[in-house]
């Protein structure tokens, strides 16, 4: 998305950068650097990936509020004051792009990721094509531009799919996401290779909830979870020009209820190939 508009985890838009995220970047390098530490040995010592403290050092990533806290041992307490600082004065302009971008970084390290989508192919799913036509039917327009920063990032993101083999992802997809044929037959035919290509990874689990579902948990919208290394499940949703991170318990516990019930009421991994398979033929 642009510095002011919404988007981000499901379907809309990726965040694009802020001045305020690259200046905090700028300040964790020359911080990182002054200390002798590449940014592999710094990952280790505040026990984040190097991806992750790459993608915060260009400003990309919104960072963790726990970053400063943990690395006053690796920078000292004067740089980790320093840190702090640079933190607290960070913009948070229109709301999602701070969240999203806190999500972005929970969903690359998370241990397990779900996602149930009621509007569009997951992000992390969605072949260049896809991307493309979803961002070019973006009111207010994108230029072209826009649309090729915006794919491009949706793409980066997906890296997570072969970065992280031991990470469990599960995506429950409504029929009719696909039966709308955005951008085209084509373009939805692309999207099934694509689903049926990943979903034979032996850490993806896809399954189609079936248009007809008598019995169905999901009227409220889409959903997404992801457990983090220290085991805490976080929840994500997102609206129009507006979205939720969801870490408390009781909330979440909601969330994985209805996730768990979902994954009964969809089509199993192998029936979801096969309507996969004829959806494709009927194209």
């Amino acid at each position: 998305m642009t510095a002011d508009h919404d988007g981000g985890g499901g379907a809309n838009h990726e965040p694009e950068l802020s001045d305020s995220l690259k200046t905090f970047g700028a300040v964790l390098k020359a911080l990182r650097e002054e200390s002798g530490l590449t940014q592999e040995e710094f990952a280790v010592r505040v026990q984040y990936s190097a991806a992750y403290v790459a993608k915060i050092e260009q400003g990309k990533r919104f960072p963790p509020t726990d970053l400063p806290a943990c690395a006053e041992e690796v920078l000292g307490a004067a740089g980790a004051k320093v840190l702090g600082a640079a933190a607290r004065s960070l913009t948070r302009r229109a709301g999602l792009a701070s969240w999203f971008r806190q999500w972005a970084g929970i969903e690359e390290e998370a241990i397990s990721l779900y996602a149930y989508e009621c509007q569009a192919v997951p992000g992390l799913l969605q072949p260049e094509e896809y991307a493309k036509a979803v961002f070019e039917r973006n009111l207010p327009p994108l230029t072209d531009e826009q649309i090729e920063r915006q794919v491009f990032a949706r793409l980066e993101r997906q890296e997570v799919l072969t970065t992280r083999p031991n990470t469990a992802f599960s995506f429950i997809i409504e029929q009719g996401v696909l039966e709308r044929c955005v951008g085209g037959s084509t373009v939805t035919r692309e999207v099934i290779d694509h689903l049926l290509q990943v979903g034979q990874r032996h850490n993806v689990e896809i399954q189609l909830m079936p248009l007809r579902q008598e019995e169905h948990c999901g009227v409220e919208g889409h959903m997404y979870l992801a457990e983090t290394p220290t085991h805490q499940w976080i929840g994500y949703t997102e609206g129009q020009r507006s979205s939720t991170l969801i870490p408390a318990p009781k909330d979440v516990s909601v969330l994985l209820q209805r996730y768990g019930k979902l994954r009964s009421q969809a089509l199993d991994c192998r029936a979801t190939v096969k309507l996969l398979e004829q959806m494709r033929g009927a194209l």
